[in-house]
């Protein structure tokens, strides 16, 4: 089942336990390699998903909640889809159309690469919670800035959200149906009504933070560090991907 913390899918799993600096590592990585692999090369995008088919069905993820993250892709879809139509260079002929053939290698790298990036995240995301991913990002030195505001956000995003939901329903209730031109002027107006709202409560907490002896730098999420043994385990299939896509090259050349 997926939890409400965050986009965590709460399952027990050897995927969800590593912890989760290893995992933010091993995505770059692995990213890395699938984005430095040829496009001709086909056997290794073949090999990258069947990894993370593996690391999917090791993780306990529902093959529902899966796809349906995939949606966030879609705009992707669509410019690949269009690619083979609008590129130049030399034409060949599909299923009796006639396509660039440049367009139609450039789809199917957009497609393929974006679609194995995708999964990788949506992977990271439903085995890490998002207070472990914040951890993961200060065990691998993120300036404590950064680390803070991404954690205001994440801990603040469900109030804004509230926030805007009542104010959609205070608009319907005064008769507001939108789809017209006009009433974007009362949209734009509770969008600024929700910023300022959002900038105030945002100077009240730091005011009740340095009330409280906050001097600039957030307490450590965690202490916790990983062993070798985690590193390994979590850093397979990337170092796996690393030695594929080198492969890729050699053979590509």
């Amino acid at each position: 089942m997926v939890s409400g913390d965050g986009l965590l899918v709460a399952v027990d799993s050897r995927v969800h336990r590593v912890p989760a600096q290893v995992k933010l590592v091993a995505l770059f990585v692995f990213v890395l390699a699938v984005v430095s692999t040829p496009a001709p090369v086909f056997w290794a995008f073949g090999l990258y998903a069947a990894m993370l088919v593996a690391a999917v069905v090791m993780a306990k993820l529902p093959v529902h909640v899966v796809s349906r993250r995939l949606a966030v892709e879609t705009p992707f879809i669509v410019f690949a889809l269009l690619l083979p139509f609008v590129a130049t260079g030399p034409r060949i002929d599909v299923l009796g159309l006639e396509l660039s053939q440049s367009g139609v290698l450039g789809a199917w790298n957009v497609l393929a690469k974006g679609t194995l990036g995708v999964v990788a995240a949506i992977l990271l995301s439903a085995t890490t919670a998002p207070r472990d991913l914040l951890a993961g990002l200060e065990r691998l030195r993120l300036p404590a800035t950064l680390v803070a505001i991404l954690s205001f956000m994440i801990r603040y995003l469900s109030v804004v959200s509230d926030d805007l939901h009542r104010m959609r329903i205070a608009r319907e209730s005064r008769g507001y149906a939108g789809g017209r031109v006009g009433h974007l002027k009362a949209v734009a107006g509770g969008v600024g009504g929700l910023f300022v709202r959002s900038f105030e409560r945002g100077e009240r907490v730091h005011l009740a933070m340095r009330s409280r002896g906050y001097t600039g730098r957030m307490p450590l999420l965690s202490q916790a560090g990983a062993v070798r043994s985690q590193w390994l385990e979590g850093l397979t299939i990337s170092l796996l991907a690393v030695l594929i896509a080198v492969m890729a090259r050699v053979v590509g050349l």
